[in-house]
């Protein structure tokens, strides 16, 4: 496994989760003074140069979470009319790669994106209308709505929240990491009870 494969959790001052970040976009947050603190695990130690002085080599500790200058953008994205934008793979990752109807659990290449109200009748391309669906399933359902398909759906569609939506897109996320995402779901959300189901 790549040692610098963990991303960092990067938030606003107020710690309103924003996005994922790398290590060397980390790095350059601290160069430019944007971290106002760091919280979690020490992820990384990258190594400068040597002070001619006292001979000291330089360092910068990287945590898995780190607080930066700005509220703007995280206001905007936590307000309740915010939609986060819309693809197959965080779609996948919210209904946990299970087809909605047949129940079975698939990797992403035999997965796809079902419109509950098909586009024919006039569904919208929404999270709140669109469920993963096995590549079987949705040939089966085609233009039709589960119930003229004699389907049943097994979960309701949700749209996520910002946070919730920053948790589906990240990858190899730590424990601390996601307490501190947990924490900004809503108390409802389907993302916090399948979590306590593998903790």
């Amino acid at each position: 496994m790549n040692l610098l494969a963990h991303r960092i959790l990067r938030t606003d001052v107020s710690g309103m989760p924003l996005e994922w970040i790398d290590y060397q976009e980390a790095a350059r947050l601290y160069y430019l003074e944007q971290v106002v603190y760091s919280v979690g695990r020490r992820l990384y130690r990258i190594w400068g140069g040597f002070n001619a002085r006292s001979g000291l080599r330089s360092h910068l500790d990287l945590h898995s979470i780190v607080a930066t200058e700005g509220t703007r953008q995280a206001h905007f994205k936590g307000r309740p009319g915010y939609i986060p934008p819309l693809n197959n793979q965080t779609l996948f990752r919210r209904d946990d790669h299970f087809c909605l109807y047949c129940g079975d659990r698939f990797p992403d290449s035999l997965l796809s994106r079902d419109h509950v109200t098909p586009v024919a009748q006039g569904g919208a391309d929404h999270w709140n209308n669109l469920v993963t669906a096995c590549k079987r399933c949705n040939n089966h359902k085609g233009a039709r709505t589960p119930e003229e398909a004699g389907m049943e759906l097994l979960a309701v569609p949700f749209t996520p929240t910002h946070a919730e939506y920053v948790y589906l897109q990240g990858r190899r996320i730590l424990a601390d990491q996601m307490e501190f995402l947990r924490a900004h779901f809503p108390r409802s959300s389907p993302l916090r009870e399948r979590w306590s189901r593998y903790t």
